[in-house]
């Protein structure tokens, strides 16, 4: 029987920071942009993040890589998300970081009763973006399992990874979100799903977005309520915040990676020693509130 979750913060932190320090040299990122020729050459840039031992060995068709694609919060950059993409890659990941939103594109507005606060658009355009970088990538590294993706995202981003989820559920291994807000979960149970919420007086989440504990351990979902601000989960964020969600990540890694594409098991073990982050608690009730940045 595969393990369940269980999460040790305070010693955990750390140990991630050792590793992370060791590890982070063997890591590789570069640099692609496609054209999307469907969507008036539409710009999609990529940061692609290996581990150079497991890049040669993919390169030579010995190992095929799992992927994971990263998602970066409104108007962030999809570079800023390192701390993120190197535990994927410290544990073998090819990690694909996607430029979803450009400068061109028309400011996104809150619009109170249409779907998603309004976002239909923007979160449709970052699920096009995905679909179109995984093909360009199949040509670039074919020695990756495109077909059973780990989808995260902070904010906007984790929203983007939540509906594309929805609309792709056969071809998602695990779902990591920090802190999306519009879009509800998936509770199928199909894959596992880790989501990191913040303590933020600015940064509502909509009701039913996220379900009831019972519902949530039914399901296989890990929520992590944390006491960080939302837009602390990213690299501009402090030391405190990222260490800690990067303890909690890989242990969750370790407790989902199993060397084969078959869906996980999706009973979900208590939270144990959580340190900085405490335990799932229900959301306030309460209607969705105005946007107060433009920053998810």
């Amino acid at each position: 029987m595969k393990r369940g979750i269980t999460v040790f913060l305070s010693v955990g932190a750390l140990v991630t920071v050792g590793y992370f320090t060791v590890s982070k040299w063997a890591i590789s990122h570069e640099s692609f942009t496609f054209y999307d020729p469907d969507r008036d050459n539409r710009p999609v840039a990529v940061d692609i993040a290996i581990r150079r031992d497991k890049q040669m060995q993919a390169d030579a068709g010995m190992i095929k890589l799992p992927v994971a694609v990263l998602n970066h919060g409104n108007t962030v950059k999809f570079t800023e998300y390192s701390f993120l993409a190197n535990v994927f890659a410290a544990r073998g990941y090819e990690v694909i970081s996607i430029q979803h939103d450009l400068p061109s594109d028309p400011p996104m507005v809150t619009k109170i009763g249409e779907p998603f606060v309004g976002r239909l658009t923007q979160i449709q355009r970052g699920v096009a973006n995905i679909r179109f970088a995984v093909a360009q990538m199949r040509e670039v590294q074919p020695n990756a399992d495109y077909d059973h993706l780990t989808v995260v995202g902070h904010s906007m981003g984790g929203d983007i990874t939540m509906y594309f989820a929805k609309q792709y559920p056969d071809e998602i291994k695990k779902v990591v979100t920090l802190d999306n807000l519009r879009v509800p979960f998936m509770t199928d149970g199909k894959f596992k799903i880790l989501s990191f919420r913040s303590k933020d007086p600015q940064f509502k989440t909509d009701p039913g977005v996220i379900p009831d504990p019972a519902l949530c351990e039914k399901a296989g979902i890990t929520v992590v309520q944390t006491g960080f601000q939302h837009n602390d989960m990213r690299d501009t964020g402090p030391d405190t915040a990222k260490e800690s969600i990067q303890s909690m990540l890989d242990k969750f890694l370790a407790d989902t990676d199993t060397g084969d594409v078959a869906p996980v098991e999706t009973k979900v073990s208590p939270l144990i020693e959580p340190g900085p982050v405490a335990p799932y608690a229900p959301p306030p009730s309460g209607e969705a509130q105005p946007d107060k940045s433009l920053t998810h």
